[in-house]
């Protein structure tokens, strides 16, 4: 069997003629399409007399889940299906661990288009849910966890949410969860019964507010707590406003 440009040459099996036959071009693998576009932005606080927002850096904009994974290696060689089963035992060892990042930072993926700033006028109006770790463990989980959600669509309100932020502290590290209407408590909080629950999911309605769904994702049995941005500008301490 001989190859040349416009084939393969083969023998025919019963005239033992000497045929050519085209080759067929490997159908390339498509990428797997997001709902929306996401991009990670970096921030470290750690030089004295910044001013907040001075230091954050975008990092990478990714809109399918191979620009997602692609510190790793080529998706192209698995299935969909086997290469999110082994994302969160293999991959994640190797890629956005907050843990590893230096005191004062903060890790965020956001939306594209919507920077993690109050200033924003995305996040203008919004808030955000918030949970404290003593443990770099727990905090990487929970990150991880809250990727997948959102990059997912899990929400039922995924319109509200704006994007998720790691922050790196000495005593104790938080991740918090932004979204972009505060003044909207059913979305945040209200907790509907389970009939009406399963009534929503049968109508396509959102059916878990955000803050339950995610206390429901990062797995946590201590309350969480909601706090304005605007209370937040104001006074560094703000009280929160919702918990769940």
């Amino acid at each position: 069997m001989a190859a040349n440009e416009a084939g393969i040459e083969v023998t025919a099996p019963t005239t033992g003629e000497v045929v050519t036959e085209q080759q067929q071009p490997q159908p390339q693998p498509q990428p797997h399409k997001l709902d929306r576009k996401w991009t990670f932005w970096f921030d470290n606080q750690s030089k004295q007399g910044a001013a907040w927002g001075t230091c954050l850096r975008k990092v990478y904009s990714f809109d399918t889940v191979e620009e997602f994974w692609w510190h790793v290696f080529p998706l192209s060689i698995f299935s969909l299906n086997f290469f999110i089963s082994i994302a969160r035992s293999f991959l994640y060892e190797q890629v956005f661990k907050p843990s590893k990042l230096p005191g004062n930072a903060d890790f965020h993926l956001f939306k594209d288009g919507i920077e993690p700033k109050w200033e924003d006028p995305v996040c203008a109006s919004g808030g955000k849910w918030s949970v404290t770790s003593s443990r770099k463990a727990d905090l990487d989980t929970m990150w991880l966890e809250t990727l997948m959600a959102l990059i997912g669509e899990q929400f039922d309100e995924p319109d509200e949410i704006c994007g998720v932020v790691a922050s790196v502290r000495q005593r104790q590290d938080k991740l918090a969860l932004w979204t972009k209407a505060a003044a909207n408590e059913a979305a945040q909080v209200v907790t509907l019964s389970l009939s009406l629950r399963l009534t929503c999911a049968w109508l396509s309605l959102p059916a878990m507010s955000i803050g339950r769904k995610w206390k429901e994702i990062i797995d946590v049995n201590d309350k969480i707590t909601y706090s304005f941005h605007d209370d937040s500008k104001r006074e560094r301490n703000a009280k929160s406003r919702y918990n769940v």
